[in-house]
């Protein structure tokens, strides 16, 4: 994890004294500008801090943000996946709850809870969550939302659901990866071995594969003794991934 830089102490002050900067017009609109732009900063700065890994000092900018604007809905939500990372769920729920509150029509934030709530196994709330930002007619990429939604039901586990939510997914974008692998795995785990070869090819038609994909291609075609469509898989697995655990696994078993 690379070093965070480190900000002298008098940056904050600069920062909270920007918001009581006045004009010499007497313009009450200059405060506000300078509140905004404070916030932003400390925003930007907590949101760097994060990706970085250094969660204490992303949490105070993001703290000091929502001080100065507590309007900010997007600190609210980086807050909240913080505060997660620090292992503070309590907190966490809280600033999730607050990021809907300040922008109740971001079904982006509506679906990073409905995964917190996945998490902490509120599968009740998270399915409230999940279908909110699903049905939401701006989220051209609801099919992204019903998959983890169906993700989280197998969690649960409700596979029926989880099914059902895959399917929409499917009808919203045919060819949508992370949707068809589901459901080949859904499938799999029901030993319905046609089906889940059906929905493994039709995932190899529109997308690239890992090692890992290969090698459950592999498997479902022997649990099929369908020996010409194992070896298939194999030869292709070794062929374009021959330094991965799973190659050294079928050639270890031949």
């Amino acid at each position: 994890m690379r070093p965070s830089n480190l900000f002298v102490a008098g940056m904050i002050s600069i920062f909270l004294m920007a918001g009581c900067v006045t004009s010499t017009t007497g313009s009450i609109t200059e405060p506000v500008r300078d509140n905004k732009a404070a916030a932003s900063t400390n925003y930007q700065l907590g949101a760097r801090y994060y990706q970085q890994g250094s969660y204490e000092l992303a949490r105070d900018r993001l703290l000091l943000a929502l001080e100065i604007d507590p309007t900010m809905g997007d600190a609210y939500t980086t807050l909240a996946l913080t505060y997660e990372a620090l292992d503070v769920p309590r907190l966490a729920k809280q600033a999730y709850e607050d990021a809907i509150r300040v922008k109740p029509k971001d079904f982006v934030v509506q679906n990073t809870y409905a995964v917190f709530l996945c998490r902490q196994k509120d599968y009740i709330q998270a399915t409230k969550y999940f279908d909110r930002a699903a049905t939401h007619t701006e989220n051209d990429d609801s099919q992204i939302t019903l998959t983890n939604a169906g993700v989280c039901m197998v969690q649960k586990p409700d596979l029926d659901a989880a099914e059902s939510y895959f399917r929409r997914a499917l009808d919203r974008k045919p060819n949508y990866g992370e949707a068809l692998l589901q459901m080949c795995l859904l499938k799999y785990q029901a030993e319905d071995y046609l089906s889940a070869r059906a929905f493994l090819q039709r995932y190899l038609s529109a997308n690239v594969p890992t090692a890992g994909i290969l090698y459950l291609g592999s498997r479902i075609e022997d649990l099929l003794d369908n020996d010409r469509g194992r070896v298939e898989f194999e030869d292709r697995l070794i062929r374009e991934f021959p330094t991965s655990p799973e190659a050294r696994k079928v050639l270890g078993s031949g």
